[in-house]
């Protein structure tokens, strides 16, 4: 039996993926082998990358004048390899808005004059600073904010103007909504929220950026090793780049970025809505700058979080258990969460209530 699973990753793939995908495991395009078997020097997988990348290009939009990568070591690998590659001058200022952004501003600081141009740690990660305000230093190398906070909730509704390049981890909402790519100088995004399984992470990166590397950069670290490969220079993680095919397939069928953030902002609100009305439920973030993709919340009481867990679970509607840092629950309700899934989990939410108001 399909559970709703509002895991914050690896999180649901859409359904239609999924059973693609079971009908190519064993025999891909007439190939007579699975996708986890074929040569990644094949030509059949050769034409899964380049799909890959031509179908992500179209969703995003994305310039000529980037390329897209596909390669290992997930979003967390990104936070020394943003350094390596961008600090020219050995100076670059971060955003601080949640804990992942908190662990690339610090694994960037061993590489160089790295500052914290604002940070909303004080009132526990529940905001987005006003980006309208920031001062930036003289001399950057660039700008880094992490557009969607998992673990707190909250997402950037509008980037940071910077002189220097802007650097974006959007791990957690990449593809939800329509963004200008060419605002930034730099895109990476873990696959297991909205892409493919675990495994692949995907940059985007402005041509002009990638011949900087530090002499310390390692090799399969440098942008320009991968670049001119197409994310072919050793064997790549191949099924999950395939899915990542999948995906993109799907969200271009559907209407691409535009109808899916429609569906988003529709569940969402949906879900808001009610924990906001309940009288019974809370939510901490401030409302303008509350996630699409990570809603947590919380009832009167810790007791009764722990049961809310566990009896939502016996009902199907699984990893609600919210992070340690924050406790309660949480539903993370990306990309592939059907609207169904959010009518299942409100109506819980009001048995539950009434039960134990």
């Amino acid at each position: 039996m399909r559970v709703y699973n509002f895991s914050a990753g690896p999180s649901m793939l859409p359904m239609e993926v999924l059973e693609e995908a079971q009908r190519d495991f064993l025999d891909y395009n007439g190939t007579g082998m699975s996708v986890v078997e074929m040569s990644h020097r094949s030509k059949p997988f050769q034409a899964i990358v380049d799909e890959a990348e031509a179908l992500l290009r179209e969703l995003m939009n994305i310039p000529e004048d980037y390329d897209v990568l596909f390669v290992q070591g997930g979003a967390s690998t990104q936070f020394e390899a943003v350094p390596l590659n961008l600090l020219k001058n050995g100076k670059a200022d971060y955003i601080v808005t949640g804990n992942f952004a908190n662990k690339a501003y610090k694994e960037a600081q061993k590489y160089g004059d790295i500052a914290c141009a604002a940070s909303s740690k004080e009132d526990n990660y529940t905001y987005i600073p006003n980006v309208d305000e920031i001062k930036f230093r003289d001399g950057i190398d660039y700008v880094h904010i992490t557009t969607n906070n998992t673990i707190f909730g909250t997402r950037y509704t509008k980037f940071p103007k910077t002189d220097a390049p802007l650097v974006a981890d959007m791990s957690s909402n990449i593809l939800s909504e329509p963004v200008d790519v060419s605002k930034f100088g730099l895109i990476y995004a873990g696959a297991q929220k909205n892409v493919a399984p675990a495994g692949v992470t995907i940059v985007i990166v402005k041509k002009e950026l990638t011949n900087q590397a530090m002499a310390i950069c390692p090799t399969m670290l440098k942008y320009a090793t991968q670049a001119p490969e197409h994310s072919l220079y050793n064997t790549p993680p191949c099924f999950c780049i395939y899915m990542a095919m999948l995906t993109f397939r799907y969200l271009k069928k559907i209407g691409g970025l535009a109808a899916m953030k429609e569906i988003n902002e529709r569940k969402a609100n949906m879900l808001y809505d009610y924990i906001d009305n309940s009288g019974f439920y809370t939510n901490p973030v401030r409302k303008e700058d509350r996630s699409m993709m990570n809603v947590p919340f919380v009832t009167p009481s810790k007791e009764l979080d722990e049961k809310f867990v566990k009896e939502a679970a016996a009902n199907g509607l699984v990893s609600l258990k919210g992070h340690r840092l924050v406790g309660g629950m949480r539903a993370s309700i990306y990309n592939a969460m059907p609207e169904e899934g959010i009518v299942a989990l409100i109506d819980f939410m009001k048995k539950f209530a009434k039960e134990n108001a």
